[in-house]
């Protein structure tokens, strides 16, 4: 983890799930503090950018040295808002690598030369800008971390979940059955194993059409060329 503020990790991952499987070696994370790869007196990072415009950017020469200092396996990601979408099936992908170096940006981001010289991915965690990359690697940390064998105790769990089926989850329920006059939906109540599968998948499919259009899109999609 490449970062002018490497104080802000572990962060939350130092807790919960994440927390105990750090302490127990499950995964590992290094956070590497950028301005001290800096030749100047001063740790400089950053400089005025060729072209003009407002802000500073980050210097290649000095990330290029903090990069190739730190060392770790596995692709180089930068954060940034012009980055792929970060995603279940990318998340995935990401679990099942040899692990990941993150580069985590500010200001008005890194020199374009350095990302094209290591061929850094370029991920982002959604439509939105941050102060840094920080806390969108903090997202994708946890939801790589969690799909690690022995992070989640119920492996199951995380077959039901949002994006596992390309549908959003269903609706969960539990105790009181009856609360503030609003009752748990019979079938949960049958025993019927099937019954409440089917139920669920109709839930999440229902709540995939109405909530996000172009992900029942592709799940139709789908479908029809297994079908076909």
């Amino acid at each position: 983890m490449l970062s002018i503020f490497p104080e802000m990790f572990p962060g939350p991952l130092g807790m919960s799930l994440a927390g105990r499987g750090l302490e127990e070696g499950i995964w590992a994370l290094d956070a590497v503090d950028i301005r001290s790869f800096a030749t100047d007196r001063h740790r400089s990072v950053d400089d005025t950018p060729f072209g003009g415009g407002a802000g500073m950017v980050m210097r290649p020469d000095v990330l290029d040295a903090a990069i190739r200092g730190s060392g770790g396996a596995g692709p180089l990601i930068y954060m940034s808002p012009r980055g792929r979408r970060l995603d279940q099936p990318l998340v995935r992908e990401l679990a099942a690598g040899p692990g990941v170096r993150v580069l985590c940006g500010r200001f008005e981001g890194v020199d374009q030369r350095v990302l094209e010289a290591h061929g850094a991915l370029e991920i982002s965690a959604g439509d939105f800008v941050l102060s840094g990359g920080e806390l969108a690697a903090l997202v994708m940390l946890d939801a790589v971390v969690r799909l690690l064998p022995g992070i989640v105790g119920a492996a199951e769990s995380l077959a039901e979940e949002s994006f596992e089926w390309g549908l959003l989850e269903y609706p969960h329920y539990t105790r009181p059955q009856i609360w503030d006059g609003r009752a748990v939906p019979e079938v949960l109540l049958s025993g019927h194993h099937e019954k409440i599968r089917v139920w669920r998948r109709r839930q999440a499919e229902e709540i995939t059409r109405r909530r996000r259009p172009d992900l029942w899109d592709r799940y139709v999609a789908a479908i029809d060329v297994s079908e076909g």
